[in-house]
């Protein structure tokens, strides 16, 4: 079984080489209840699911010296590099990584450090285990966590709490940006969007079609606008109206 890691990267300079070493050193072994994994194993692993790894990165235009850390990560045999020439936003991206995909299992990881891949085994689990088809990583479910911007989670919850409305789920993180899909649950799901407002869509699309989103805790590292971080109050107006016009179209 293949886990396809998905992480667009804009301008990342900083982080990217600390995202690609933390995401290489995570050891991708599920251990999933016996009887419940809905995948043949060896006997002498019974209980334990051991996927493989595929890194796809997709430079979004980058300005700052991120693409040239990337081309360099190109040589690797354990990362696939897509350039685009220019800055399109995160959701063409994240469109672009998924069209590269060959992973059973996709998974999408943001190129800063506030995510931490070390929370993979306990996202993939409801999935080996045949539990979910769509995994959600919330921030706002016990996990440890850095002091979050109180704007920015305000809006958070504003938004999470209209979807539930919306597409009558009960989720406590719609924006995360650890969001895992079963193949062919995501690939067979038309996606429009260019820029933050990907988080919406996609979760609009997930809800209509019929799959519960499951959600596990975990850990969160904010950063601040300084330190780079894009999202501004400006895309949570696109995401309202993303969530809107998605109840309605497709």
């Amino acid at each position: 079984m293949k886990l396809s890691i998905l992480i667009p990267a804009y301008n990342e300079r900083q982080t990217i080489q600390g995202i690609m070493a933390r995401v290489r050193a995570v050891d991708l072994v599920v251990e999933a209840q016996d009887g419940s994994v809905d995948y043949s194993l060896p006997a002498d692993v019974k209980g334990l699911v051991r996927l493989e790894k595929e890194i796809i990165v997709v430079d979004d235009g980058s300005t700052d010296g991120t693409r040239d850390i990337l081309q360099r990560e190109a040589g690797q045999e354990d990362v696939r590099v897509v350039f685009h020439e220019a800055n399109q936003g995160k959701g063409a991206a994240v469109r672009t990584a998924i069209q590269h995909a060959t992973g059973d299992i996709l998974l999408i990881q943001d190129a800063d450090l506030e995510y931490d891949p070390r929370d993979y085994p306990a996202l993939l689990q409801p999935i080996i285990e045949g539990r979910a088809d769509v995994v959600y990583g919330s921030r706002f479910l016990g996990g440890p966590r850095k002091a979050m911007l109180f704007w920015h989670t305000a809006g958070n919850r504003l938004l999470t709490f209209i979807t539930n409305i919306l597409y009558d789920a009960i989720l406590s993180d719609m924006e995360t940006c650890y969001k895992v899909f079963r193949a062919e649950v995501i690939k067979d799901i038309p996606l429009h969007a260019r820029r933050f407002e990907f988080e919406p869509e996609v979760t609009a699309k997930v809800l209509k079609r019929g799959h519960r989103i499951y959600e596990v805790p975990i850990t969160y590292t904010g950063r601040e606008y300084e330190e780079g971080k894009k999202i501004t109050w400006r895309d949570g107006f696109s995401a309202l109206w993303t969530l809107i016009k998605y109840r309605f179209v497709d």
